[in-house]
């Protein structure tokens, strides 16, 4: 059977795809390259917020001056453009859960709440109203046939490695979507575009974290959710008092500076205790995890993840976007699902991600993942933190 270069069965000019164009280079190239192979190609941008604080900013995407950069893109290429209002879904599904998970002691990835919530459902019915055969994006990821089904893998630019955003995204929207980028590096996409005279060609990336103006996201926080604004105790570990904060919004686990207290030693953020507003720190060795605890795990594997019950299987994970992926087992038990991380890791948060791999190499698949729920440092780590939050408790 014929299938041309997106795997679908049809010749390019009777395949329509429709590109989620956010106004950068990436998905202006993406539109760029399937029009030049034939494609029936549809532009569609999302317009998410409108705050004059962030047009002209840059690293923003999907607002101001961005939405103009799409339109003049399709334009030079000749393509429909068309521009949806969706500033109240992604202040529902996005910005509110943001500044609500940061009041919580949590450190949320609002791009992941885009992809499943507006990138990935949202616009995918969209793309399929439309007719379209697939819906393209500017993502810096491989996507491969495997088993009849579609799979993800790791870039050939692992510098821009976006799988780890990716995990939530279902099979069934994974069949559907198309990464024509993956294969792709950031230079080659480039030189690319100002080879066709793209007025995007030397434009600035987008920022993980859009939405978020100069003074942090702090202030969004605040603005969204002024409860928030609870001031409490800076608590060592080992009990002591040595300051006070203005809301443990302005902190996350890991951070070492801007804590606001000076004791001559180097102190991080270990845990964030929301419901007494207080934020304890301590040594580096404090942070030290080996044992993660997951929530609305999504499996993008092979086989059921039902039958890992009472089983361990080796893999390997990422708890950030920007590490490599390293060794780890999954575990399933009565309790659920929970990671062992042999070398251990630091500054792993309530809220993060942990996104599964088949292996550590540069071919990697993504096996899928799920969110932070808490995690078990050293033993003695454990006892002061239990017997510091017993000890409040009771008082």
């Amino acid at each position: 059977m014929f299938l041309n270069t997106l795997d679908l069965p049809a010749p390019p000019e009777n395949t329509r795809v429709v590109v989620a164009m956010s106004g950068g280079v990436d998905s202006s190239v993406v539109a760029a390259l399937l029009k030049r192979e034939g494609y029936d190609v549809l532009g569609i941008t999302l317009q998410l917020y409108d705050d004059g604080r962030l047009k002209e900013r840059v690293g923003s995407c999907c607002a101001g001056q961005d939405v103009d950069d799409a339109r003049r893109v399709c334009e030079i290429l000749d393509i429909p453009h068309y521009v949806l209002d969706y500033e109240k879904r992604f202040h529902e599904a996005v910005i509110t859960p943001f500044a609500q998970s940061y009041s919580n002691g949590e450190t949320p990835i609002p791009c992941i709440f885009c992809n499943q919530s507006i990138k990935f459902k949202d616009l995918l019915e969209t793309a399929d109203e439309l007719r379209a055969d697939a819906l393209a994006t500017g993502h810096y990821v491989r996507s491969v046939v495997a088993g009849g089904s579609r799979a993800l893998y790791l870039p050939v630019d692992l510098e821009r490695d976006q799988s780890y955003f990716l995990f939530a995204t279902t099979q069934c929207q994974l069949d559907y979507l198309r990464f024509p980028l993956g294969t792709f590096l950031k230079s080659e996409v480039r030189k690319f575009a100002e080879e066709i005279g793209l007025p995007v060609a030397h434009k600035c990336d987008s920022q993980d974290i859009c939405f978020v103006h100069e003074r942090g996201y702090a202030s969004v926080v605040s603005r969204l959710n002024p409860e928030a604004r609870n001031f409490g105790k800076i608590v060592h570990i080992d009990g002591r008092i040595l300051g006070d904060h203005p809301g443990i919004f302005h902190f996350t686990v890991g951070q070492r500076r801007g804590l606001g207290i000076a004791t001559g030693e180097a102190l991080y953020v270990v845990y964030l205790d929301a419901l007494h507003s207080r934020v304890i720190v301590g040594p580096k060795e404090a942070l030290k995890t080996h044992k993660i605890y997951l929530r609305n795990i999504n499996w993008l594997g092979s086989g059921d993840m039902l039958s890992f019950s009472e089983r361990k299987v080796e893999m390997a994970v990422k708890i950030r976007s920007t590490q490599r992926p390293c060794s780890a087992i999954l575990h399933s038990d009565v309790d659920g699902f929970w990671i062992e991380l042999p070398c251990g890791a630091h500054g792993v948060a309530s809220g993060q991600a942990c996104v599964f791999y088949s292996d550590i190499t540069e071919n990697a698949r993504v096996l899928g993942g799920g969110f932070i729920t808490h995690s078990e440092r050293t033993p003695e780590t454990e006892f002061l933190l239990k017997a510091l939050l017993k000890r409040d408790l009771l008082s």
